[in-house]
C-alpha cells in the first residue's frame, strides 16, 4: 500500500501537463495560487543509537520557552520537533526545527540556542548530526500548539531537461489546492514545499510536505489525494518525465509544534 501511496502522488503532481479534470478545474476556480515571501526553516538533525531514544527525546523541548519568547516578539512564525517513525541507516532519528520570514530572525534564534548551552548535553554528542536550512515560498498553517503531528514528507529531483517553472506549476496547478482543501478540512496542520535555501544537497530536489491532524490526518491526506488523481489518469507518464524516480524518498515523523 505505501508503494501504491508513493507512485499516486507522483502521477497526480502531473496535473499541468496533461490537462486538469473537472473537478480540479472547478478547485483551481475558487482557490488562485500565487508565489508567497520565502519563509525560512533550520533544521538540527541528529542520529542516535536506539538504546539514546528516551533521553534524547526528553530533551527535544528543551528550548520550547525560549523558541515561545521569539515567536511572540515576531522572530518566529513556527518551531517544533521531529521523531523519525520509519529508520533508515545513516539519516537523522530526531530533529529540532524552527521557521521564520527572514534569515534575520532564523539566525537570531540560532545565536540564543547556542547561548542557552542546552544543545551541549551529552546525549547531543553520542550520535552523528547535520544541520539544513530549507526555503518554501508555498505554503499555509493553523495557529496553535499541538503534539500529535504526523508528517509525510516527499522527496524529488527534478531532471536536467524539466522546465525552470515545474515547481511552480506543480503547486499552482495540483499540489496547493490541494493541501487547502485538508488545511481547510482540520485533516492537517501544516504543509509546505521546500527547497534548500543552503544547498548542502543536489539544488534540483524539493519537498512537498504536510502534518496530518493525527493518524486520521494521513488517511485523510491519501483520501483526498485519491479524489483528485481520478480526474486525471495519464497523470504518472507525464510526470515522471520531469523527476528521477530513482531518488524519490518518503519520511513519515511524530511532531509536536506551536505555529503563530
Amino acid at each position: 500500500m505505501r508503494q501504491q501511496t508513493r507512485w499516486m502522488f507522483m502521477g497526480v503532481c502531473a496535473l499541468p501537463l496533461v490537462g486538469l479534470g473537472p473537478a480540479t478545474a472547478n478547485a483551481q476556480q475558487k482557490l488562485e495560487v500565487k508565489e508567497k515571501a520565502p519563509m525560512y526553516s533550520y533544521i538540527a538533525n541528529w542520529e542516535v543509537s536506539r538504546d539514546k531514544f528516551k533521553e534524547l527525546e526528553g530533551r527535544l523541548g528543551a528550548n520550547s520557552a525560549l523558541m515561545a519568547k521569539h515567536l511572540a516578539d515576531g522572530s518566529l512564525v513556527g518551531f517544533g520537533n521531529d521523531i523519525t517513525l520509519v529508520h533508515r541507516d545513516g539519516e537523522s532519528t530526531h530533529d529540532v526545527w524552527w521557521s521564520s520570514m527572514s534569515w534575520g530572525g532564523l539566525m537570531k534564534v540560532l545565536q540564543a540556542i547556542k547561548a542557552a548551552g542546552t544543545s551541549d548535553a551529552p546525549v547531543f554528542a553520542s550520535g552523528k548530526h547535520n544541520d539544513r536550512i530549507y526555503a518554501a515560498r508555498y505554503y499555509n498553517w493553523r495557529a496553535g500548539s499541538f503534539t500529535n503531528g504526523y508528517t509525510r514528507a516527499a522527496v524529488y529531483k527534478l531532471k536536467p531537461g524539466a522546465p525552470q517553472s515545474a515547481i511552480d506549476q506543480v503547486a499552482q496547478s495540483f499540489a496547493v489546492p490541494m493541501l487547502e482543501k485538508l488545511l481547510a478540512d482540520g485533516a492537517i496542520y501544516e504543509y509546505e514545499i521546500d527547497e534548500e535555501a543552503v544547498h548542502s544537497g543536489d539544488p534540483a530536489t524539493f519537498m512537498i510536505i504536510y502534518i496530518g491532524n493525527g493518524p486520521e490526518g494521513l488517511d485523510k491526506g491519501s483520501a483526498v489525494l485519491a479524489e483528485f488523481s481520478k480526474a486525471v489518469p495519464f497523470a504518472l507518464s507525464a510526470f515522471s518525465s520531469w523527476v528521477d524516480s530513482s531518488a524519490h524518498r518518503d519520511g513519515l515523523f511524530l511532531t509536536t509544534a506551536t505555529y503563530k
